[in-house]
This record gives structure tokens, C-alpha cells and sequence, in this order.
């Protein structure tokens, strides 16, 4: 396995791990703003108020996404234990 070929490995894994966190982690900041501005018209400075409905927020995100996020990890994992002779040989 060559430095390019091991670069390239790093790389798509990356590109995976930010691709399917992405939806979790967009819902949880969006409904994170959606809670503060919410605060701040309404001048509660409650600080527990943020954390349940980001919970609930990201963990139904998770029920949606959650095959997809699956699909695709199954994807990329079948692929590159694909490439295992090429990294051996």
C-alpha cells in the first residue's frame, strides 16, 4: 500500500463520517438556534430548556436518517474490505 493509496482511504473515510453525521448534527444546531431565540424573546434563561427538545429533536432525526446512515456505512465498509488485496499486494 502506497502513501497515495493510503491518503485516499483516510480521505473517503472522513468524507463518510461527516456525511452521515451531518443530518444529526445540522437538526440538533438548527432547533439549538430555534430554542435560543426562543429564550431570548421570551426572556427565559431557563438553561435545562435546551437540552430535551435537542434530545428528542436529534434522536428523531436518527429514526429518520437511521437506515440511510446504516446504508451507507455498510456501503463503504463492503468496499473497502473489497480493497484489502490491494492494500496487501
Amino acid at each position: 500500500m502506497d502513501l497515495g493509496f493510503a491518503v485516499i482511504v483516510f480521505r473517503t473515510g472522513i468524507l463518510q463520517l461527516l456525511m452521515v453525521a451531518a443530518p444529526a448534527l445540522i437538526i440538533g444546531m438548527v432547533t439549538g438556534l430555534i430554542i435560543s431565540i426562543f429564550q431570548a424573546t421570551t426572556s427565559i434563561q431557563e438553561q435545562t430548556l435546551t437540552f430535551v427538545p435537542k434530545i428528542a429533536a436529534i434522536l428523531l432525526s436518527l429514526v429518520f436518517f437511521g437506515p440511510w446512515m446504516i446504508q451507507v456505512l455498510v456501503n463503504y465498509t463492503i468496499n473497502l474490505f473489497m480493497q484489502i488485496p490491494r492494500m496487501v499486494g
